[in-house]
């Protein structure tokens, strides 16, 4: 169950990682539009080229569309200004250099930038008429034409005004000449664009609509941008991935630190209850033999009761019966106290068959009893074990196998090595067995399917088998019986 600390702290590393990829995201998109206002500083300066160089290549309003496309096929570069379109008012092509543009339908190129790609297109972006004078009218706007066509035009152009001298009148008319596209003092260059004086009006303003430059067109290699944009991508996915990381961890281990804390809170709790335990089964083990003294009395009394001729049948019977009764609660009694006492191992190197050998003597009373055939297979194995404590278990195994063989049944007892390091232990019977649903439970203190028994001796068995860090298993014995199986006993370093 999460805790309402867990849930805060939870709660704040992910409003952090939030608010990292929030910044993230934010720091790409300026990173993003500064890499574009870049691009379209650029292109204003580009620009303002075209403006120069139109302004270079015009005479009198008119330029050369022949001398103008070699101009600016000189200024397009693949990879870096890719294609220059200029546009009249019905958005027509008057003039272009390089790959042609996608023109988008007449009356929609308003002073925009279209991302397509690898190539921005740019659309006016500054004003062409900005570009070419400081007097825009709309006779200021430059006309391109093919210079077969120029040339015929100027064949009926009237003869040009020569001035004396190359000085600006001393009328003060100085600026009146330039605005009106006159000659610059001591140059071959206009000011601006104005009618030629050989071109009727109505005739410049129709020119103006079909030849005339009113709009144009740049495209620029995207290509850079994108790239920086990618290595902006990846460095903030980097660190994004990085941050998730960081959360990630700062998460795990603070749940890890709150299960640590939870399980030494358990742990102390479990310590405390085991020392109150281990405090009661101290006092249960000296009442049980505290009780074990009255016992005895009690059974002296019906012994000797049961011994005197003169007493009549019935009483001597009732003797009897108690004699019976106190030797059943003394034998619980011993077992508690047995199954009650700490095991303190003292290792040492035990031959496992004459530890066979030793209790199949102490029972052979009872195997001879029943007719029973003991098999002892037994290699030379020595381990590390201790001796009384492994008799006992030994003994409980082979008592409880014997109590459940057939009259005329097998016992087989066996031991051999597994490995250079272990070796295993078996105890097998061919009697009813036990069932599966409780191999399991044979072990817990009480639990008997003998009428007879106290339900301890198999518990004492595990008890002694864990205190040597081995492992016991209830198996079934093919094809019949009961199976149970040591495993994890370590041989002894002198073998």
């Amino acid at each position: 169950m999460i805790t309402r600390r867990s849930w805060v702290v939870y709660g704040a590393l992910i409003a952090i990682w939030a608010m990292l990829i929030g910044w993230q995201v934010a720091e790409h998109i300026r990173v993003r539009d500064a890499a574009r206002t870049v691009l379209i500083d650029r292109a204003k300066y580009i620009s303002n080229t075209l403006g120069l160089l139109m302004r270079s290549r015009g005479f009198a309003g008119v330029i050369s569309r022949e001398r103008l496309e070699a101009a600016l096929n000189d200024l397009v570069s693949p990879g870096e200004l890719n294609s220059v379109v200029l546009l009249n008012a019905t958005e027509e092509v008057v003039a272009s250099a390089g790959p042609p543009l996608d023109l988008q339908p007449k009356g929609t190129l308003q002073s925009d930038v279209r991302w397509e790609g690898p190539t921005v297109t740019l659309v006016n972006l500054v004003d062409l008429g900005t570009n070419m004078t400081q007097d825009i009218t709309l006779t200021n706007v430059p006309i391109v034409m093919p210079i077969e066509e120029l040339r015929s035009m100027q064949t009926n152009r009237p003869p040009l005004p020569r001035a004396s001298t190359n000085e600006p009148p001393s009328d003060g008319s100085t600026n009146a000449a330039r605005r009106r596209g006159r000659w610059r003092s001591g140059t071959n260059e206009f000011r601006s664009f104005t009618r030629p004086s050989w071109m009727k009006v109505d005739e410049y303003e129709s020119l103006i609509q079909k030849k005339g430059v009113h709009k144009f067109l740049i495209g620029i290699s995207a290509k850079t941008l994108h790239t920086a944009e990618e290595e902006d991508i990846w460095l903030r996915a980097i660190i994004a991935l990085l941050a998730t990381m960081a959360v990630a961890g700062y998460g795990l281990a603070w749940r890890n630190l709150a299960k640590s804390s939870d399980l030494q809170i358990r742990l102390v709790r479990t310590s405390e209850l085991n020392s109150h335990l281990k405090d009661m089964n101290l006092a249960a083990a000296g009442l049980a033999h505290e009780t074990r003294n009255p016992l005895n009395i009690v059974r002296g009394l019906a012994q000797m009761i049961s011994k005197q001729p003169d007493a009549p049948a019935e009483v001597q019977r009732k003797a009897r019966e108690i004699l019976g009764e106190t030797d059943r609660v003394t034998a619980q009694l011993n077992e508690f106290i047995n199954y009650s006492r700490p095991r303190e191992v003292r290792r040492a190197a035990v031959d496992v068959k004459a530890i066979f050998t030793e209790v199949a003597r102490t029972l052979n009373y009872d195997i001879e009893e029943k007719k029973l055939t003991l098999q002892i297979v037994a290699e030379d194995v020595i381990i590390e074990a201790d001796e009384q404590l492994l008799r006992q278990a030994l003994f409980n195994l082979v008592l409880n196998a014997t109590q459940a063989a057939v009259s005329g049944g097998e016992i087989r007892l066996r031991a051999s090595r597994r490995n250079h390091d272990h070796a295993f232990i078996e105890i097998s019977d061919n009697g009813p067995g036990v069932a599966p649903e409780h191999r399991d439970e044979v072990f817990k203190p009480y639990f008997t399917t003998n009428q007879k028994g106290t339900g301890l001796g198999l518990a004492v068995v595990q008890q002694i088998i864990l205190a040597h860090g081995w492992e016991i298993q209830c198996l079934a014995n093919e094809p019949v019986g009961a199976l149970f199986r040591i495993n994890h006993v370590k041989l002894s370093a002198s073998t």
